[in-house]
């Protein structure tokens, strides 16, 4: 799950998931949400991608999916992009023997795990508050098998 926020500025509403570099806006708060959800299915493109909205306060929401590894998979290709890496810096970031090991992870064609996403997120040099709870459900996962 991923933290949103939206906004009023001027005449229409601005929508934001910072950690997918998603940004849209909407005549009205309701529509706002309704773009975020297809901007973010239009880039994940992917037939039974299905992108939920979950308001959390008045201006803060989560984005979550169905199926998640698309979701996961456009925040790494997204925020490896916006920092001008290169799937070769990947590699290299996260001491990988070889490119596709990282590049399986932001196709979608690999799912990782929780420890292999924090590692990413590391690498990626990601602020922990673009993310929602990923660490409290790695400790909430590891309680239960415990």
């Amino acid at each position: 799950m991923f933290k949103g926020k939206v906004w009023k500025e001027g005449h229409f509403w601005l929508i934001e998931v910072p950690a997918l570099d998603v940004i849209t806006q909407g005549t009205t708060k309701e529509e706002a949400f309704e773009m975020i959800a297809d901007a973010i299915e239009s880039l994940v493109n992917m037939k039974g991608f299905s992108v939920h909205v979950k308001r959390t306060g008045q201006h803060e929401f989560i984005v979550s999916a169905e199926p998640a590894a698309p979701l996961i998979a456009l925040m790494f290709k997204r925020q490896r992009a916006k920092k001008g890496l290169t799937v070769e810096d990947m590699r290299r970031r996260l001491a990988a023997r070889s490119r596709n090991e990282y590049y399986q992870y932001e196709q979608g064609k690999s799912t990782p795990g929780i420890d292999k996403i924090l590692q990413i997120l590391k690498a990626l040099e990601i602020e922990d508050a673009l993310i929602f709870n990923i660490e409290r459900t790695a400790e909430t996962a590891e309680k239960k098998v415990a």
